[in-house]
C-alpha cells in the first residue's frame, strides 16, 4: 500500500468530510420538499469500488449501512447488463433489497477516474408518494407490499450523464404529485454530480493510489478504535423488551445485547412474529435500526465506515416482526420496527456504558421513544390536490445522561440534524392551521435528571372542505421512552380527533392545551380519517426517559421545572418527593426530607425480593465488587406520571436496593412475562 504522510492523511479525510457535506448542501437546495429541506431526512455516503461504506455524512443513519447494500446489489445484478458506466446513476428502491419502505428512494451513482471503477456515491430521500394505496405510501391496513406502492430492485436513471426521460416520467408519474417527486429525484442527481465532481478533483490534486491509501487506512482506523473501545467495555449481556402496540394489538421485541472482548452481538430472538400490517421490517432495515444510535453512541470520534461495522452482529430471526418474509407489508416499518430497534439498541448500549466508569457520561436514556407520524392529503387552499407529511414527529426529545437532563424537543440519536418544520411552512403549503405548538408539562421522564420533554399540537383546517389525513402511531398502550439506571419512562403517545370543537363560535377563546380543547375526542391513533372544518387534530409525542432515581434528583432543580412549566405541582410531589411552599416559589426542605422518607419506606414495605436479580446500588456500594439481591414493586405504569398509559395489561417494575430503598432499574411489562435481568447493571 502507498506510504502517506500524516498530513496528508489530514487533509484528504477532512475533504472528504467536506465532499458529503457539500452534497447534502446540494440536495437540500435543490429539493423544494420541507420534509428533506427542512427536515433534513435524508443520507449523503460515499463507499468504495467493493460497496464497503467509506464515510457518511449526517442524516437519517438507518440508511447508511442499507445503502452500502444498496450499491453492493448494483453491482452484483447490472455491471453485465445494462453496465455500469461512468457518469450512470441508478434508482432502487425496494426494500427487500436495501431500502426501508418503498418511499425511500435511493440512488447509486459509480464513481469513475481515467476510466477506472474507483468508488461509488450513494444518497436517500423520502419521496412524498410513490403510487401507494394510500397517499404519501404510509399503509397502515396494508396486507402485503404489493399495495404499498411502486418497487424496484434497480433502474438506470441517468445513462452516461443524460436523464433517461422514458425512466424519469415512469417513476414521477406514478404517484399522485409528480412535480414534487420530480423535485427530489433532481436534487438526488445534483448531490451525486457534486459528490463525483469533487472526487474527481481529490484524485487530480493527490492520485487514486494515495486516495486509497488513505481510505483503506481510514477503514482500518475505525475498526481498531471501535475494538479497543469496546474491550475496554465489561463484558456481559444488557436485555431490553418493548411492545409494538399498533391496532390496539401487543406484539413483543426483544433485544440481547453481549459484548464479549471485542464484539457486539445484537440478539432479538423472542420477538413475535411478523403481523399482517406494514410495521414489519426487513433484515436490512433492522440491521439500519440497529447501527444508527450505535454510530454516535459508540463511535462519537470514531468514522462511520466498513471498519465499525466489522466488530457488530445482528441476528434477527426469520418470519419476525424484525426480519419479516416476502411479500409482508413493511410500508410503517421506518416509524414502527426500525423505530423500535433503535429505542432498544440505544437502551441496551447504554445500560452497557453505564457499567464503565470511563464511559457511564455517555450512557443516556431513550430518546423521543414513540412517534405519532401524520400524513396529511386532499384539496389545497388553492383548489390543487396535495400529500403531504408534518414534520412535527422529527421534534425529539432528548434522553437524561448521568450528570445532565436530556434537551426538550431536542431531536433523535438516529438524525443528529433532524429539525422541527416551521409551523408557518406547513400552513403555507397545506389548508391546516396550528391553533396551538408547545412543550408539554410533565412529558419526560422523571429521574434524578428529567428526560427532555415532549411537545403536543392542536391542528385545524382552513381554507379547504376536502382534507384527509393517515394516521399510524405507537406508543399509546405501552410507553416505549424508557429511562436507565432508575429513571422513569416518558408520557405515552395520544392521537385524539375532537369532533364539533367550536374552533370558530369565537376566535378570542381559542384552546391552547389538550385541557382547554372542547369537542367529542374520538380515538385517532391507526387508520385513513377526514377532518372537517370545526374539528381539531390533537396529537403528542413521548418525551425522553429519565435517568437515576427521581427522589435523588436536587430540589432545587425541581422548583426550577416547576417555575418554567415542566413540571408541575403534583408531580413534583408524588414523583419527585418535593414539597414546594404555598406560593410555590420555594421549596419546603424539612417537609421535603420527611416526605422523601416516607416515599422510600413505603417502596420496601410494597415490594418483594426478585428471585435471579441483582445489581450494585449507586448509594450503597459504589466502586464496590459487591451486588445486593433488588426487591421489586410491581404496579401500574401512572406511578410515572400523568400522561402515561392506562391500559391494564401493562404494568411498571421498580427495582429497589434493600438497604436505601434507591431506585436502580425500571421495566416496563406485560403482566405475566418474565422480569428481565441484565448480567452486569450499571451505577450512577
Amino acid at each position: 500500500m502507498t506510504n502517506v504522510d500524516p498530513i496528508t492523511f489530514a487533509v484528504i479525510r477532512h475533504r472528504l468530510f467536506n465532499i458529503v457535506e457539500e452534497a447534502i448542501i446540494a440536495l437540500k437546495n435543490v429539493s423544494g420538499t420541507h420534509i428533506t429541506s427542512e427536515g433534513h431526512d435524508l443520507m449523503v455516503s460515499l463507499y468504495r469500488a467493493d460497496g464497503g461504506l467509506l464515510i457518511s455524512g449526517a442524516g437519517f443513519l438507518h440508511h447508511i449501512v442499507p445503502a452500502s447494500w444498496a450499491v453492493k446489489h448494483i453491482m452484483r445484478e447490472f455491471s453485465d447488463d445494462p453496465g455500469i458506466l461512468e457518469d450512470d446513476v441508478y434508482f432502487l428502491n425496494d426494500p427487500y433489497v436495501a431500502a426501508l419502505h418503498a418511499p425511500d428512494a435511493y440512488l447509486v451513482a459509480p464513481l469513475h477516474y481515467e476510466g477506472r471503477l474507483v468508488g461509488f456515491v450513494a444518497n436517500f430521500v423520502h419521496v412524498t408518494d410513490i403510487g401507494a394505496m394510500n397517499p404519501g405510501g404510509f399503509c397502515p391496513d396494508a396486507t402485503d407490499c404489493f399495495q404499498e406502492g411502486f418497487r424496484t430492485k434497480g433502474l438506470k436513471l441517468v445513462d452516461r450523464g443524460r436523464i433517461r426521460r422514458d425512466v424519469f416520467e415512469t417513476i414521477t408519474n406514478i404517484g399522485r404529485v409528480p412535480e414534487l417527486v420530480a423535485l427530489d429525484l433532481r436534487s438526488q442527481i445534483a448531490a451525486c454530480t457534486v459528490a463525483k465532481r469533487r472526487m474527481n478533483t481529490l484524485f487530480e490534486d493527490y492520485g487514486p493510489d494515495v486516495v486509497d491509501a488513505v481510505c483503506q487506512s481510514l477503514i482500518d482506523q475505525s475498526e481498531a478504535l471501535l475494538r479497543q473501545r469496546l474491550r475496554e467495555l465489561p463484558d456481559g449481556t444488557w436485555r431490553g423488551r418493548q411492545y409494538l402496540d399498533s391496532k390496539g394489538e401487543m406484539h413483543r421485541v426483544e433485544l440481547a445485547l453481549t459484548k464479549q472482548e471485542d464484539r457486539l452481538a445484537f440478539d432479538f430472538a423472542g420477538t413475535s412474529p411478523q403481523v399482517p400490517f406494514g410495521s414489519n421490517c426487513t433484515y436490512g432495515a433492522t440491521v439500519g435500526g440497529v447501527f444508527a444510535p450505535l454510530f454516535p453512541l459508540l463511535c462519537y470520534d470514531i468514522v462511520w465506515n466498513d471498519g465499525a461495522i466489522k466488530p457488530i452482529e445482528v441476528i434477527a430471526p426469520e418470519g419476525t416482526l424484525v426480519n419479516c418474509k416476502f411479500p409482508a407489508p413493511v410500508s410503517i416499518a421506518t416509524v414502527a420496527m426500525v423505530h423500535i430497534a433503535n429505542n432498544l439498541a440505544t437502551y441496551c448500549i447504554s445500560k452497557m456504558l453505564s457499567s464503565s466508569p470511563k464511559y457511564a457520561d455517555e450512557a443516556t436514556a431513550i430518546w423521543l421513544g414513540g412517534r405519532m407520524p401524520t400524513q396529511v392529503f386532499g384539496t389545497n387552499q388553492r383548489g390543487q390536490p396535495f400529500v403531504s407529511g408534518l414534520t412535527d414527529g422529527l421534534s425529539g426529545s432528548g434522553g437524561a445522561f448521568r450528570t445532565r437532563d436530556g434537551i426538550d424537543t431536542g431531536g433523535e440519536i438516529p438524525n443528529l440534524v433532524s429539525r422541527w418544520g416551521n409551523a408557518e411552512t406547513h400552513e403555507m403549503t397545506t389548508p391546516l392551521l396550528y391553533i396551538y405548538r408547545r412543550m408539554m408539562r410533565d412529558g419526560g421522564g422523571a429521574g434524578k435528571f428529567r428526560g427532555g420533554l415532549a411537545f403536543e399540537a392542536g391542528i385545524a383546517v382552513h381554507d379547504s372542505d376536502d382534507i384527509g389525513f393517515i394516521m399510524f402511531s405507537k406508543g399509546h398502550n405501552a410507553p416505549l421512552g424508557y429511562g436507565i439506571c432508575g429513571g422513569y419512562p416518558a408520557c405515552s403517545v395520544d392521537v385524539q380527533i375532537y369532533r364539533n370543537a367550536g374552533l370558530w363560535d369565537d376566535p378570542r377563546d381559542l384552546p391552547f392545551d389538550l385541557a382547554s380543547t372542547k369537542g367529542d375526542p374520538e380515538p385517532a391513533d391507526w387508520g385513513v380519517f377526514r377532518l372537517d372544518k370545526n374539528d381539531l387534530l390533537y396529537y403528542r409525542a413521548t418525551g425522553g426517559g429519565g435517568y437515576g432515581d427521581p427522589l435523588d434528583r436536587d430540589p432545587a432543580a425541581v422548583l426550577r421545572d416547576v417555575v418554567v412549566g415542566a413540571v408541575s405541582v403534583d408531580c413534583a410531589r408524588e414523583i419527585y418527593g418535593v414539597v414546594l411552599t404555598s406560593r410555590p416559589d420555594a421549596v419546603d426542605q424539612e417537609a421535603t426530607r420527611s416526605l422523601r422518607a416516607d416515599l422510600r419506606a413505603g417502596r420496601l414495605k410494597e415490594s418483594v425480593e426478585v428471585d435471579g436479580g441483582s445489581a450494585i446500588c449507586p448509594c450503597c456500594d459504589e466502586g464496590k465488587p459487591r451486588k445486593r439481591t433488588l426487591r421489586m414493586r410491581e404496579g401500574p405504569l401512572t406511578r410515572t406520571g400523568p400522561f402515561t398509559s392506562r391500559d391494564e395489561r401493562m404494568v411498571l417494575r421498580e427495582f429497589f436496593c434493600p438497604a436505601c430503598s434507591t431506585l436502580v432499574d425500571v421495566q416496563v411489562a406485560q403482566k405475566g412475562d418474565p422480569v428481565q435481568h441484565d448480567e452486569v447493571l450499571g451505577t450512577l
